[in-house]
C-alpha cells in the first residue's frame, strides 16, 4: 500500500482483546494488518465496551453472528490516523477520527437505496468473524472514519456509536415536543435514550429498571425524570400497573412511544402494556433469537406498532453535531476506565453487576 505515515506503527506492539468459541477472553498480539489503498490505520485511543461484546463472550452468538474462532472484540472506537492509503484524499495522518464500524457492500438494493445498515454482506468490526477495535492499531476504510471536532475528546468519539443507535431509534419512532416518553432499561443505551428524549422536548420522562442503583444514576444524569423500580419477582401485569400508576400520578396518558432498551422478554411485555393504544413500541435492546411470550392480542387490539432497529445509517455526522452542540453530554456515563493492558479486567468488570458500571472505556495513551 502506498501510504503516508506519521510514525511507523510497526515499531509498536499491537495488543488486542480476544474472545473464543469456548467463552474465554485473553489479551494477545493482534492479527497482522493488511490495509488497502482505500483504508487508514487508526491508533485507537478510546474504545467503549458494549453489551454485545459481553454477549459474544458469554453466549458466543447474537443472531446469525456466531463466534467460531478466536477474534478481536470491540466496535466503539476513536483515535488518531497514523497511516493513510494511497486513494484516500479527505483524511491525513494526525486527524482525530471516530470509527463507524459497519462497512456495507455498496452494491445491494439496501445499500443503493440508502439503508446500508440492512446490507446482508456488511463487514462489522467486532462482530464475528471480523476483528474489532479493542486493539492499539485498527485498519478501517477511510469512508467510514469521521473527523472529530477539536471540542470533542476521544472519549466523546467512542460514545458516538451507542448514540447513533439511539438516534436511529428516534428517527424511526420519534417522540413529539411535550409528549411523554417511557424508557425501559437504565443501562447505557437506555440512559442515552433518556437524554435524547429530553433533548427532543419529551415530557414527562419515565425510566424503568430492576436495579435501584441504576435508577438513582438516571436521576442524577437527567434530573427531573421519574423512575420506576421493576419487581424481579412481580408479574408483567403488576409491573405494568406500577408504570401506569406513575403516569396517572403525573396526570399524563400512557406514552405514544415506548423505547425498550433491554431486550429482556418480561421488559418487552411490560413495555407493551405501558404503551398508549395506537402507539409505537420501539425495540432497541438485543434479545433472544426466539421470543414467544409476547401479548399478541393486546398489541393487535390496541393497534400498537412494534418497530425494530438494526444499528444505524448516516447518523454519525448528526451524532457528532449533537455532542458538539452541548445539547447532550454523555461523559457522565463513563464510570470506569482501564488501559489497553487491562482490557481483560475491563471486560470482566463490565460483566460484574456489583461493580455498578454504566459505560467502560479502554484507553491507550499517545505514542
Amino acid at each position: 500500500m502506498a501510504a503516508s505515515s506519521k510514525t511507523s506503527h510497526l515499531a509498536y506492539p499491537n495488543p488486542a482483546l480476544f474472545t473464543t468459541k469456548d467463552h474465554r477472553i485473553y489479551s494477545a498480539p493482534s492479527p497482522a494488518l493488511d490495509p488497502g489503498p482505500d483504508d487508514c490505520i487508526v491508533h485507537v485511543r478510546a474504545n467503549g465496551i458494549c453489551g454485545s461484546d459481553l454477549h459474544f463472550w458469554k453466549t458466543g452468538a447474537i443472531g446469525t453472528c456466531v463466534v467460531s474462532s478466536d477474534y478481536v472484540l470491540g466496535h466503539e472506537g476513536a483515535g488518531v490516523v497514523v497511516s493513510v492509503g494511497s486513494n484516500v484524499t479527505h483524511l491525513k495522518v494526525g486527524d482525530r477520527v471516530a470509527i463507524e464500524p459497519g462497512v456495507p457492500c455498496h452494491a445491494c438494493t439496501n445499500c443503493t437505496t440508502g439503508e446500508y445498515n440492512l446490507c446482508a454482506d456488511v463487514v462489522f468490526s467486532g462482530a464475528p468473524p471480523f476483528h474489532g477495535s479493542i486493539r492499539r492499531f485498527h485498519e478501517h476504510p477511510a469512508r467510514y472514519l469521521h473527523r472529530l471536532p477539536e471540542t470533542l475528546t476521544f472519549g466523546d468519539g467512542a460514545l458516538l456509536e451507542p448514540l447513533s443507535v439511539v438516534l436511529h431509534a428516534f428517527e424511526r419512532a420519534p417522540t413529539r415536543l411535550g409528549g411523554s416518553a417511557l424508557i425501559c432499561g437504565a443501562g447505557a443505551i437506555g440512559l442515552i435514550a433518556l437524554a435524547v428524549a429530553r433533548a427532543s422536548g419529551a415530557f414527562p420522562l419515565v425510566i424503568t429498571d430492576v436495579d435501584s442503583g441504576r435508577l438513582a444514576f438516571a436521576k442524577s444524569f437527567v434530573p427531573g425524570c421519574e423512575t420506576v423500580l421493576i419487581g424481579m419477582y412481580s408479574t408483567v401485569a403488576e409491573n405494568a400497573a406500577t408504570v401506569g400508576a406513575v403516569f396517572e400520578k403525573l396526570d399524563t396518558p400512557l406514552p405514544k412511544v415506548v423505547y425498550e432498551c433491554t431486550g429482556v422478554q418480561s421488559s418487552v411485555c411490560v413495555a407493551a402494556f405501558s404503551c398508549h393504544r395506537g402507539g409505537h413500541l420501539m425495540l432497541i435492546g438485543v434479545g433472544r433469537d426466539i421470543m414467544d411470550g409476547l401479548p399478541f392480542m393486546h398489541l393487535s387490539l390496541a393497534e400498537i406498532d412494534i418497530i425494530f432497529i438494526n444499528r444505524y445509517h448516516h447518523s454519525w455526522p448528526y451524532a457528532i453535531r449533537v455532542l458538539q452542540s452541548g445539547y447532550i453530554d454523555l461523559k457522565p456515563l463513563v464510570t470506569h476506565t482501564f488501559t489497553l493492558d487491562e482490557a481483560v479486567t475491563a471486560l470482566k468488570t463490565a460483566a460484574d453487576r456489583t461493580r455498578n458500571a454504566i459505560k467502560i472505556h479502554i484507553l491507550d495513551g499517545e505514542l
